[in-house]
């Protein structure tokens, strides 16, 4: 039986998409049957990250009973398995959200681990992904106002009874205008599972339509989000510890 993991997020535009394909194409590449799920249905970016922007048969059609969910599971050239969402307004309406729990026991059943890429926010929708989760991890920047809607995020996910892994901090530059790492952690009261780079190739990789795990595999991001998947399946990663790794690894 597979896991379930939600990538969740109070704040939008934190790197919640990069995370969930990047630590899908990790999981993959360490030999797991791995299913990225968008599961931000309102904005769905899945297939737009992976060059699928729209699909003949998307979760939407799964959600609504018009197609069985084996049948809109797709393989990016790279090995990754993703299920798009659509990008059609009108798709969105008799959408039942609490759907995606029962679409998630049938992935269970056919992949190691499946990623929901949640939408962002508290709404309906997020919850949704939240209470279909096994794990849940929180995505944020080092900023105070990402920070303080991942704190309201665990709270809440505390309050489904649901698990947090921990947080993933993006985009962090040398700048000393953004938090510290360790207020970070001390603040949110939660393991931190790793620290992603601000890096020009992250964006690069969007514009090739692949995740950066594969577009560049030696850079700091990359290598990062390898490590934390090796970490979610208790393995050690067996490349050269990062910088990042040795300043906040305690944490």
């Amino acid at each position: 039986m597979g896991k379930l993991i939600t990538i969740t997020s109070g704040k939008g535009g934190v790197g919640k998409t990069t995370s969930s394909i990047n630590l899908a194409a990790a999981l993959n590449a360490l030999g797991k049957e791995v299913v990225v799920v968008d599961a931000n249905l309102t904005t769905p970016n899945v297939g737009l990250h992976l060059g699928a922007p729209i699909v003949p048969i998307s979760l939407n059609h799964v959600l609504s009973g018009k197609a069985k969910i084996q049948d809109a599971i797709y393989e990016h050239e790279s090995g990754t398995k993703v299920i798009p969402s659509s990008l059609s307004i009108n798709e969105l309406r008799r959408i039942n959200h609490k759907k995606l729990k029962e679409v998630g026991k049938k992935l269970r059943k056919m992949a190691d681990i499946i990623i929901y890429d949640s939408a962002a926010g508290l709404g309906e929708e997020a919850i949704a992904a939240m209470e279909s989760a096994d794990e849940l991890i929180i995505i944020t920047n080092p900023e105070i106002p990402a920070v303080t809607d991942a704190l309201k995020t665990s709270k809440l996910i505390e309050q489904l009874g649901k698990e947090v892994k921990g947080i993933i901090v993006t985009r962090v530059s040398k700048s000393k205008t953004q938090m510290p790492i360790s207020n970070i952690a001390e603040m949110l009261e939660l393991p931190i599972l790793g620290v992603i780079p601000e890096d020009q190739r992250v964006q690069e990789s969007l514009v090739m339509k692949d995740a950066l795990v594969h577009t560049h595999p030696k850079s700091k991001p990359a290598i990062e989000y390898k490590k934390i998947a090796a970490k979610l399946i208790g393995e050690k990663y067996e490349g050269k510890t990062s910088f990042f790794d040795r300043l906040f690894g305690r944490y």
